[in-house]
């Protein structure tokens, strides 16, 4: 059997991680618009942060995070700026409307991050050290996690969630 050492082997590319990754977005997109307008920013469970305050979470990190990795500039505010000019979002429309957006930024920049970047260790946020793919995989994990926390949410609202496996 061939000894393959860490650099050699691959998974999978980093096209298809950010496939993936999209796909996820997808369904947490979806969850989004699930969500009654006033429930999404007003509504908590056991002292939980309502959805929309997840949401801007996931896409904080998701947006900054990718940039990150990219130039290595790590900024990380409870804000959107300086992402979006007016970082007021106050309506769903206006959630779906900035995730859109970083959408769309995460298809341009990711393709950007050299593959010998992903082995590259990295300080995310000024706060967390590891190899950059791991906070990748971090970003994905800390979106599936809080998407999932949205899920109880609108079940509890007795509002049927999106299938968990539809990402697309």
């Amino acid at each position: 059997m061939e000894n393959l050492t860490e650099q050699s082997a691959s998974i999978i590319s980093p096209a298809a991680l950010l496939d993936h990754w999209q796909g996820h977005r997808r369904l947490t997109r979806k969850v989004i618009e699930s969500f009654p307008e006033d429930k999404l920013f007003n509504y908590s469970i056991g002292g939980m942060r309502t959805f929309a305050a997840l949401a801007l979470e996931i896409m904080n990190i998701s947006a900054k995070g990718v940039n990150g990795i990219l130039t290595n500039e790590w900024v990380f505010t409870e804000e959107l700026e300086p992402l979006f000019e007016d970082s007021d979002i106050k309506t769903k429309a206006d959630i779906l409307w900035a995730w859109d957006v970083i959408t769309v930024e995460l298809n341009r920049l990711f393709p950007e991050i050299k593959e010998e970047r992903f082995q590259e260790q990295v300080k995310a946020f000024g706060q967390w050290d590891g190899e950059a793919i791991n906070m990748i995989l971090y970003f994905i994990d800390n979106e599936i996690h809080h998407r999932a926390q949205g899920t109880v949410y609108l079940r509890s609202l007795d509002i049927e969630p999106p299938a968990f496996w539809n990402r697309f």
